[in-house]
């Protein structure tokens, strides 16, 4: 996969006042559109207040399948397993194994629906080459939430703006 950029799978939690009004889809065109990201796959799961799980159609053919076998719910291809060689990245790298991700689904209050979504994050892939090329090991990534970055928000928006004035200035 030395050709991709680094892949992340997105899964976004609805509950049941969730206004779908097409703005995720719209903005999701426009990053891929600004290549920045390639949506490779995306799936919409509900689960039943009995427990069960259920994929919703989306509006793409074929749309969701790679995301179900990860997920476990797909009649149709073997069910994912664990390498059975490390990957470049093993020995204290991090990342979602498969027993993971399919916890994501399993995990799911019943009534609840999850947009699930796979990433390619187009604009990092020349970085993912120069980190793998000088013997770089990813350990740690993660979006911050509002709440992590509260207590450092006023040096935030100064380095943004230091940032910012540098661009000016070239």
């Amino acid at each position: 996969m030395a050709g991709i950029g680094p892949v992340q799978l997105l899964t976004v939690a609805f509950g049941p006042d969730a206004k779908f009004e097409g703005r995720i889809i719209k903005e999701l065109g426009v990053l891929e559109a600004g290549e920045q990201i390639r949506v490779l796959d995306m799936l919409f799961v509900r689960k039943e207040p009995g427990g069960q799980l259920f994929t919703l159609d989306y509006q793409a053919e074929s749309m969701g399948d790679t995301v179900a076998a990860l997920l476990g719910l797909s009649g149709d291809r073997p069910p994912a397993t664990e390498p059975s060689t490390p990957s470049p990245d093993a020995g204290g790298a991090f990342g979602l194994s498969v027993t993971e991700i399919r916890s994501m689904a399993e995990a799911m209050d019943p009534g609840s629906a999850a947009a699930f979504l796979l990433l390619e994050h187009v604009w990092a892939t020349g970085l993912k080459q120069a980190i793998r090329g000088a013997g770089g090991i990813p350990v740690a990534e993660g979006f911050l939430t509002e709440e992590a970055l509260a207590p450092v928000a006023a040096e935030l928006a100064l380095a943004a703006q230091r940032v910012e004035e540098r661009k000016a200035g070239s």
